[in-house]
């Protein structure tokens, strides 16, 4: 197994999980690596882990470790070569009158409420096995809100939530990280009931203006899988840097 070996990360230690259903790929399974203790994953250390393609989920840093699967392909944008397209510059354009407003992470029942309707649109065509499905079926939304808060309302890095509003409405939500070279999207959710809207796409395109601000060069968008309808979009801003056996090339 090759670990990290950068001095920030010598007190960490590393563990594979058990296998889980993979939520990308059908009829295979997935295991992550696991950066531990999650109090000594401070901004400086998780920086390190996330140039060797470490993600974090609430208070977790974690990469793909799959003994006979490569297909999660960490990649970034390379900030100062992006150029738009048209069809990006008239999302942009569509949105113009969403504001930004930069928050603290927490939780805030409007967000959760946000959050809850976007998976369940999302997620409302997905093929889900019986037991699956009676899974769901029995989860509180108590429980659904702990996955919430776990999953986008703790960090142990440096991380801001960003709220979209137009006018009184909120539309989208973004938790974003930033490390020492460029941010990290987290994750985005927003109204998942307007058709002709382009909120991810925009959302993509803010999050590479708001970088450049802050005189960052990349914004790391996590993992791309060449088979999974849900990745595609990444492969849309380009220059993408993807991280090959430890480099990163475009």
């Amino acid at each position: 197994m090759t670990l990290p070996s950068e001095p920030p990360l010598h007190k960490l230690q590393f563990y594979v999980t058990t296998g889980y259903s993979c939520g990308y790929l059908p009829n295979k399974l997935a295991q992550s690596l696991i950066a531990s203790p999650q109090h000594l994953i401070d901004a400086t250390v998780y920086s390190s882990l996330i140039q060797q393609g470490f993600r974090r989920s609430g208070k977790f840093a974690y990469k793909p470790h799959c003994e006979n699967c490569q297909e999660c392909v960490p990649v970034r944008i390379f900030l100062p070569d992006f150029i738009p397209s048209r069809s990006q510059k008239r999302a942009y354009q569509h949105h113009k009158n969403l504001i930004a407003t930069i928050l603290p992470v927490a939780y805030d029942a409007e967000h959760y409420a946000l959050y809850a309707n976007y998976q369940n649109a999302r997620h409302a065509n997905d093929q889900i096995n019986q037991d699956d499905k009676l899974n769901q079926e029995n989860k509180s939304e108590q429980e659904d809100v702990e996955q919430y808060r776990n999953f986008l309302c703790q960090t142990n890095v440096e991380s801001v939530l960003v709220e979209f509003r137009e006018g009184d409405q909120l539309k989208m939500i973004s938790v974003i990280d930033l490390v020492q070279d460029g941010i990290s999207a987290v994750y985005t959710f927003y109204k998942p009931d307007d058709t002709k809207a382009s909120f991810g796409t925009y959302n993509v395109l803010w999050q590479i203006e708001w970088a450049k601000t802050l005189n960052l060069s990349y914004l790391y968008l996590g993992y791309w899988i060449k088979d999974s309808r849900k990745m595609t979009y990444k492969q849309n801003y380009k220059p993408l840097e993807k991280l090959i056996d430890g480099e990163w090339l475009k």
